[in-house]
């Protein structure tokens, strides 16, 4: 009798487990396959857009340093002092009087920096301080500036060279730019200024490394007074003789920003070469970095 109870039971349960286990199945089978509604909207939303910019095309001209020119596998001439790496970053630039320019373009987005180098420097001046940039998130333009390097060589006096910051920051605009933070040194940083200005592109901030209050027949006194971006001014004493220092003192006190500094930098050195071979260089550029990342986010 107790052997017979025990199979009953034993059956019933076996039978349970059989029902409970069809059970789930069957449950499990009608669920639909993603119930993560966040999954299926990202699933179903297209991919974003990449507006298709077409690159500049290379341009056959005279370069004013040939020595020091090369060609990317594009064909854009370009300095020598361009590690293989960024070869692929050259492109040219045409200025508004119609002179080629050897540029380099680095990152991407829409805040756009132009680095500006000083007469008889190159390209590579600004180039370290570019490129982490543009690993931070920012789209940078190194234009070479006319007469110089891998730029057209037009045999003529460089007075226009405002033309050439101009060109750099059209291109920034082109690309997508739409704010611009300005640097440069010595004439570099005074024609920044001036084109800055001329091409109404919302300006984030200023740095300026040993720049002249007027450099040539380009005045950037009237020019700094409307840029009211947080600016930032560096020169080092005994640069010239003094005088660069009575120049950037200039453009400090003209300049229409609340938010300003005026940096002495004990090195002797002018423009770049006060952080790249200052004793306290490294210290300098990393100033430098900080305050456009600082007054760009």
């Amino acid at each position: 009798m107790k052997k017979q109870y025990f199979s009953i039971v034993l059956v019933s349960v076996v039978t349970l487990l059989t029902a409970l286990a069809l059970g789930g199945c069957s449950s499990s089978s009608n669920q639909p396959q993603h119930t993560d509604p966040a999954t299926d909207i990202v699933k179903k939303t297209p991919p974003a857009k990449v507006p298709n910019i077409p690159t500049n095309p290379p341009v056959e001209y005279e370069p004013a340093w040939p020595d020091r020119t090369v060609k990317s596998s594009s064909g854009h001439l370009l300095n020598s002092c361009v590690p293989d790496k960024l070869h692929d970053k050259a492109t040219t630039l045409t200025t508004s009087d119609g002179v080629y320019l050897s540029a380099l373009v680095l990152g991407s987005g829409d805040k756009g920096v132009l680095l500006a180098h000083e007469q008889g420097y190159n390209i590579c001046s600004f180039l370290d301080m570019g490129t982490e940039l543009a690993e931070s998130g920012y789209l940078v333009v190194i234009p070479e500036y006319r007469n110089h390097g891998a730029s057209q060589n037009i045999q003529e006096d460089n007075q226009p060279i405002d033309r050439d910051a101009d060109a750099a920051l059209s291109e920034l605009k082109r690309l997508g730019a739409k704010k611009v933070f300005l640097a440069g040194a010595s004439c570099g940083g005074s024609t920044a200024i001036i084109a800055g200005v001329r091409q109404k592109l919302p300006i984030e901030g200023l740095i300026i490394l040993s720049s002249p209050a007027k450099c040539g027949p380009h005045d950037a006194i009237p020019s700094v007074k409307k840029i009211k971006a947080p600016s930032l001014f560096v020169f080092s004493p005994g640069d010239y003789g003094g005088s660069i220092e009575k120049e950037v003192r200039k453009l400090y006190q003209a300049s229409g920003a609340t938010d300003k500094e005026l940096i002495v930098d004990e090195s002797g050195y002018h423009g770049t070469d006060m952080y790249h071979k200052g004793e306290h260089g490294d210290a300098l550029k990393s100033k430098l970095i900080n305050f456009v990342k600082k007054n760009f986010n």
